[in-house]
């Protein structure tokens, strides 16, 4: 195993024992990990319409449901965090009617499941609804943090990990067509928006964990972060979209930004990340939006070059002890921009990036041991940090464990 992932990894020594108190000793222990702690993600929408059975007003039919089921079923084998929905554009097209319901029974269903979550965003002059913009500033700003702090409150303890406000970068002189969070980030700054929504989304979850989001990766950004952190605004990590559709951006570039943005001595999660199993778009289209195509398939060739590029990113950003999390953004092609840069294919069938990540994460970066106790019923365990199950012959696991680096001994309990 490559040194490179020992920061990935912990020791700890289990003490079996019976529920008697006497020791499991010299006896074979099969000890396998359950979950990852870093964090291996994609966008978990589909999983809205599975779980609250509703599309557009409409139930969804057996056919549709059991196809939803196969997709997450997938995605689920592969990754432990998804990214919920929270745009207001659509989350409350209309004011004083939340998509709450819908969305809570996704982050439920999930939770269920042991998936980490995080919604996006909670603030963002896109996909904004068009009902703010006949208020004031004043009351366009006062109902940005209602909806912050109703929407963290009302998720805590199932979403406790927000991208606060997103893209602000661009965000006051954005002039695609007029806002409402464009018009109060002019009138504001963004350091002074950006301090009202982190302290509004603190305030309702002390104990979450809040990102800056953006896909401008220049020195604006960094100036952006430094500015915020000289303010005091309580950022918990740095999200980095890096979505190339335009092409593989490559290691030593991926290592520039990682060098630019770790002096922060901050978390960095790659929030949003894409690369095409088909034709790469354009060089001179500067933003990704203005690519409308009919159709965009996914080619056998494309397929392949997918799952080295995605490989070797994720072998880089795996092995950075910067980076907590990335995120595959589409988990099927046919998504944003109707792009081939899924995990699977558009009709769920299993691409050459699924198989190739599933061999890393699931496999190269996976613990399963068979290791037999001492006469004390101890046993020392090295692997990589998440969570574990222990079993023994037939008996029935009491206790599972999680190694994390916080202890060096620990205690499992067998019925």
């Amino acid at each position: 195993m490559s040194k490179k992932y020992e920061h990935r990894k912990s020791q700890v020594t289990l003490n079996l024992i019976h529920s008697d108190g006497t020791p499991v000793k010299n006896r074979e222990v099969k000890i396998e990990q359950t979950r990852h702690e870093f964090l291996f993600g994609c966008g978990g929408f589909d999983s809205v319409e599975l779980a609250s059975g509703i599309m557009d007003g409409v139930p969804i039919s057996a056919g549709r449901k059991e196809f939803l089921e196969d997709r997450m079923d997938k995605i689920l084998k592969l990754n432990n965090y998804l990214t919920l929905p929270f745009y207001l554009g659509r989350y409350e097209a209309e004011e004083g009617k939340p998509d709450e319901s819908r969305v809570m029974a996704a982050a439920k269903w999930l939770k269920e499941r042991d998936v980490f979550l995080k919604g996006h965003p909670l603030c963002w002059h896109t996909v904004w609804p068009t009902w703010l913009m006949k208020y004031s500033n004043n009351e366009i700003l006062k109902k940005a943090l209602e909806r912050i702090e109703r929407d963290v409150l009302a998720f805590k303890g199932i979403i406790d990990s927000w991208d606060v406000i997103n893209e602000v970068v661009i965000m006051p002189i954005f002039d695609k067509y007029d806002n409402a969070i464009t018009r109060i980030c002019k009138e504001m700054g963004r350091v002074g928006l950006i301090r009202e929504v982190f302290e509004a989304a603190v305030a309702a979850n002390p104990h979450g964990t809040f990102l800056l989001n953006d896909f401008d990766l220049s020195t604006k950004y960094e100036i952006l972060i430094d500015g915020c952190l000289q303010a005091d605004i309580p950022i918990d990590v740095i999200g980095l979209q890096t979505h190339q559709h335009q092409g593989y951006k490559g290691v030593e570039w991926f290592h520039q930004i990682l060098e630019r943005f770790e002096h922060f001595g901050l978390p960095l999660h790659f929030t949003e990340n894409t690369l095409i199993s088909g034709e790469i778009m354009p060089a001179h289209i500067d933003d990704l939006n203005d690519w409308q195509v009919d159709e965009w398939p996914s080619t056998p060739a494309g397929e392949e070059r997918q799952a080295r590029e995605a490989v070797e990113l994720y072998e880089l950003l795996f092995s950075h002890p910067s980076v907590e999390a990335i995120t595959t953004w589409d988990p099927a092609d046919g998504k944003w921009l109707k792009a081939p840069s899924g995990l699977l294919r558009e009709d769920n069938s299993i691409k050459p990036v699924y198989e190739a990540l599933m061999e890393k994460i699931k496999g190269e970066w996976w613990t399963k041991e068979s290791l037999a106790t001492n006469e004390a019923g101890a046993v020392t365990l090295s692997g990589f940090r998440g969570d574990y199950i222990v079993s023994c012959g037939g008996e029935k696991i009491k206790q599972r464990f999680a190694l994390d680096g916080k202890n060096e001994m620990l205690t499992v309990v067998f019925d």
